[in-house]
């Protein structure tokens, strides 16, 4: 059997394995991100007995391996309660794991804002949430993407343990192919260029979103004048060029 062969055999159970891969990557990255806001907010509170505990969760959750996290969940915590299902703990333990680690660029983000745009919060009497959500975050915001993006990319790569719990993504299936052809070409060719593909498109969404929120804050051009296919001149926007350019016709 050659190679196109093979993967057109095995090419259902390999789409089957990816859309799992992609449902996780897409699912516990929000989540992680939820988990990463919170706990990255109150980990940089100035209460200690609200500070310490965030702390901890972050540490724990860092210092300790993904693979034993997803291990502990799907053997061990049945024996105290409820059996979960291993998407559940896929997406539990990604979720954690990554959100953790997030936590930490949200709250190195939150710190590296100007002091002076907190001290002008205070002179405005402006309440904690107020303050957070339409000063301090925004400015966050656009600091945190690029460790985010980091995150995000490297929680795909990390889904692809969860065949341990028993699930059959992509990776799982990239072994079955390997079974009839070999390593080189299930794991370094259909494998690699796979995983490249989507985290090209992971990262280029963040970039958009890193664009977009650097032009809020006055940092740069807009999504639009980066995707216009008129270009920029100076400080003349797309539509002053159009314009410019039907008047002298």
């Amino acid at each position: 059997m050659n190679y196109l062969d093979a993967l057109s055999m095995h090419a259902p159970r390999l789409w089957d394995g990816l859309l799992l891969t992609l449902v996780l990557t897409v699912i516990s990255g929000l989540l992680a991100f939820v988990v990463s806001v919170v706990l990255g907010l109150l980990a940089g509170s100035n209460r200690w007995f609200i500070r310490i505990p965030a702390r901890f969760i972050v540490e724990f959750f860092r210092g300790t391996s993904l693979l034993v996290q997803l291990m502990w969940l799907f053997y061990v915590l049945p024996l105290f309660g409820p059996r979960l299902d291993a998407m559940l703990v896929a997406i539990f333990g990604l979720t954690l794991n990554y959100g953790a680690y997030g936590a930490e660029a949200v709250r190195a983000s939150l710190t590296s804002v100007p002091q002076g745009q907190w001290e002008a919060t205070v002179a405005l009497s402006m309440s904690w949430p107020h303050k957070i959500r339409r000063i301090i975050f925004p400015q966050a915001w656009a600091l945190m993407l690029p460790s985010l993006t980091n995150l995000w990319v490297h929680l795909l790569k990390g889904s692809s343990i969860v065949y341990l719990v028993g699930l059959s993504e992509f990776t799982f299936e990239l072994l079955q192919l390997r079974r009839t052809t070999d390593w080189f070409f299930s794991l370094a060719v259909v494998g690699l260029i796979v995983y490249f593909l989507i985290a090209l498109a992971l990262t280029q969404l963040m970039r958009l979103l890193e664009i977009r929120a650097k032009h809020r804050l006055g940092q740069g051009p807009s999504l639009r004048e980066i995707l216009s296919p008129i270009p920029r001149f100076n400080n003349t926007s797309p539509d002053e060029v159009a314009t410019a350019s039907g008047g002298s016709q």
